[in-house]
C-alpha cells in the first residue's frame, strides 16, 4: 500500500464509529504496514482519522492489473 491509495476497511472498529467496508485513503506511513488514513464524507469533509495496520484494511483497484491485461 502506498500514499493517496484508496482502501476499505476489512473489519468493524466500533471505538472509531467505523463499520467493515467504509472507505478511505491513506494519508501517512507511520512505519512498515502501519498506516493513518483518513475517512471522508462525499463532501470531502474528514469524520475520521485513524492509524490502521494493514490487515485491516483493502486496497481497492480503480484501473485492470497487469495479469488481467495479459488475459484479454
Amino acid at each position: 500500500m502506498n500514499m493517496h491509495d484508496v482502501v476499505a476497511l476489512v473489519e468493524d472498529l466500533p471505538e472509531e464509529n467505523l463499520k467493515r467496508g467504509q472507505v478511505g485513503t491513506i494519508v501517512e506511513e507511520w512505519e512498515p504496514g502501519v498506516y493513518e488514513v483518513e475517512f471522508a464524507d462525499t463532501n470531502g469533509v474528514a469524520y475520521a482519522m485513524v492509524a490502521l495496520r494493514a490487515d485491516q484494511l483493502m486496497a481497492l483497484l480503480w484501473q485492470p492489473t497487469q495479469q488481467n491485461r495479459q488475459s484479454a
